[in-house]
This record gives structure tokens, sequence and C-alpha cells, in this order.
């Protein structure tokens, strides 16, 4: 097997930049304290670093230091709010959720086993072709019982940007509270995530920290908390709802790696944008469907799907030049078609075939789109190069 010449997955992982790394390091092998030891010098230069990367991750969505818990990364943070507000919910008699169905598993696969084991219902609403669930299918699905709103900030496999401060705005006098699983858009559409939205599930490999670290941010209202019942126990941590000793390198590198990717975040979109403009240039060499709305989009997400080309066949064949994929990480082993692009009410050759190019500009390599291209093209039956 060749060396891989793009990497355009950036939507499954992040490479995590060497200066991300040295940070990781330092609080691995030098800086290794316990942040929950009192009695020593080591816990207190721990405790006082894990606060100032709580508190620098607050203020990046508006949130308050305290609102900041941190986690294994989106997959925990969804879990905790969704499983944690559920007692609340029955507390109260209030077991009506409404999402999407094209949310990403972790928000999913909680959500059917509330509806499965506990009686919750749920309200899975499908966006139609342009991936994007408008603010008003929500509100008419409102109910006094409605406990929970779960939508994503932006989708995983069609990069479209949810209406989620909007919706926040429309559900602040409300009773009913608002999770934004935030693993593709913290960051990158940063405006969004300050807006009053109670619940906010952040993943830190999607930005350039190491995996295993995330967070959740649970907004009060007022001086009311979010009424979360933990889901595991032992110790106390994180205000009892995430427990056990606290990985300080890994805060340590999140926060690290949040600094530097807001830092150049302007650049980072233009440039992504750029490419995003240069990848569909040359795809017009081929025959292709774009999947979702492209004016409602992130500039590092691409769904394609290509006329007469199957899509495991497609990623075969061009492994020697780009690492891309079908859809999300967790589920693209399993070679079905993507629930999101039938969600979206695709036709099954266009879902089953959708291939996800997702990249930040400085981890493509010596990436040439019009190549990929000439590539895919020669491959389409009966479509001229020169188109």
């Amino acid at each position: 097997m060749g060396a891989v010449v793009a990497y355009l997955d950036v939507a499954a992982t992040t490479r995590v930049d060497p200066q991300v790394a040295d940070v990781v390091l330092h609080w691995m092998t030098e800086d290794f304290g316990n942040a929950g030891s009192r009695t020593h010098e080591f816990g207190a230069r721990a405790k006082k670093a894990v606060h100032e990367a709580r508190s620098f991750l607050a203020g990046t969505v508006g949130a308050k230091t305290e609102e900041v818990i941190f986690t294994s990364g989106a997959t925990e943070s969804n879990n905790i709010a969704l499983l944690g507000l559920a007692p609340h919910g029955e507390q109260t008699g209030r077991k009506h959720v409404i999402t999407s169905a094209i949310e990403h598993k972790a928000v999913i696969e909680p959500l059917q086993h509330l509806k499965e084991t506990r009686g919750f219902e749920v309200d899975f609403l499908e966006p139609g072709p342009s991936g994007r669930v408008s603010t008003e299918a929500v509100l008419e699905r409102l109910r006094p019982d409605t406990l929970l709103v779960s939508l994503m900030h932006v989708n995983n496999e069609t990069g479209v940007i949810q209406p989620v401060a909007e919706l926040a705005e429309e559900l602040r006098g409300t009773a009913t509270y608002l999770h934004v699983d935030a693993a593709q858009g913290y960051g990158k559409v940063p405006q969004d995530l300050a807006a009053p939205i109670d619940l906010i599930s952040i993943s830190g490999h999607k930005i350039g920290a190491p995996k295993g670290i995330g967070a959740l941010v649970t907004r009060r209202r007022g001086w009311d908390k979010v009424p979360l019942s933990p889901i595991m126990f032992g110790g106390g941590q994180e205000r009892k709802l995430r427990p056990g000793t606290l990985p300080v390198a890994l805060i340590m590198g999140l926060y690290e790696a949040v600094k530097l990717f807001l830092e150049n975040r302007e650049r980072w979109e233009r440039d992504a944008r750029e490419m995003r403009e240069q990848m569909l240039a040359a795809l017009g060499k081929t025959r292709f469907h774009l999947n979702g709305d492209a004016s409602n989009s992130v500039p590092h997400i691409l769904n394609v799907t290509f006329d007469g080309l199957n899509a495991e066949a497609l990623i075969v064949r061009l492994k020697e030049q780009v690492a891309i994929a079908t859809g999300s990480a967790c589920t693209s082993a399993s070679y079905t078609p993507s629930h999101v692009l039938m969600a979206m009410g695709l036709p099954a050759e266009i879902a089953s075939n959708g291939l996800r190019f997702s990249w930040f500009p400085d981890q493509v390599g010596d990436f040439d789109p019009h190549g990929l291209a000439e590539t895919i093209a020669h491959m389409q039956p009966d479509v001229a190069t020169d188109r």
C-alpha cells in the first residue's frame, strides 16, 4: 500500500498538533499531580491548571466556569445529558422528547433506550433533502409534557448547520430544555453556541485535541441548574456528574488545542472555504449529487454521490490518493445506507453511495483535487472528462 497523499477525514478525527502533544506530555511527565490531591504542590498545580482550562472553555460559549464538566468526549456528554435528565422527566410527568432522525448514534441510541425501557415518547423529525431541520418543525411538535429537544449543531455526514441558536431563543421562555451535540461544530461556528443552550456536548478530537477528552456545558437558567441526575457513581468529581480522577494531561491538551484553533479560526475558515471551492470546481469533471444544503454548511465537510459508482468500491480505488469515508466512523464498518441521507428522503441509490470529504487545510498534504476528479471521471460510465 502506498502512502496516503491527503487526509480528508477530519470529521472522524483530527491530527494532534505537536504543540498540543508537548503540552500533554508535560502534564504527564512533569506536572503529573492529581487535581484532587490537596496536601502538596503537585496537586495544587494540577487543580489550578484544570480551573484555568475550565474557565477558558466556558468563555468560548459564554458560560460560567462552574457550568463546564469534563468528560471523555461527546458520546459520554450526550449520555450524561440525555439519561441524566430522564429522572426529572419521570418525576414531573414530562416524558416527551423531540430530536431529529439525522442525529449521531450517540444521541439516537440513548433516546431509543429511554423509549424502550422507561416509557419515553421520542419524536424523530426528518429534515427533507436540505438536511436541515427547521425551527418551525420543532416548535410544531412542542407539547406541555416536552422535557427536551436534542438537536445537533453540525451534521457529521453532510456538514449542514442546524438552527440551534434560533431554537434556543424560542425555547428560552419555556420549560423545555435544549441539548446540542456540538461535536462537529464547536469552535467552527462559535456564535451559535453562545446562545442560551442548556446543554452542550463537546468533543476534543474533532478540533485538534487528543482522543478521550471532551466536555458537557450545563448552563443555568438564572439561579436554576439543569436538573441532571448522575448516571455513574464513585468519587464525586465534576459536580458528581462525572466521577473519576480528572485526566489533567488530556484536559490541558484540549485547552491548548482550542486556543490554537480559535487563534487561527479566521484563516482556517478562509482556507477551508477556498479548498471547498476548488473541490467543487474539480468535481465538475464528474457527474455527482451534492447531499445537503450548501448554503447552510460548514466549509470543511462535503458529502457527494457519484453517478453510477459504488461508494465502497470507490474508496478502495482511491485509497492511494485520499483517506475518505462513507459517513460516521462509528458506523462505517457496517456497509449500510447512511441513516442521515435516508432520513433526508434521498433515493436509495444516492443514500447508499454518499462519500464524505472533510478537511483541515493544513492536514491535506500535497493534494490535487483535479487529479482526484480525473480518477473518478474515468471510472464513471459515459462521462466525458472535459464536461
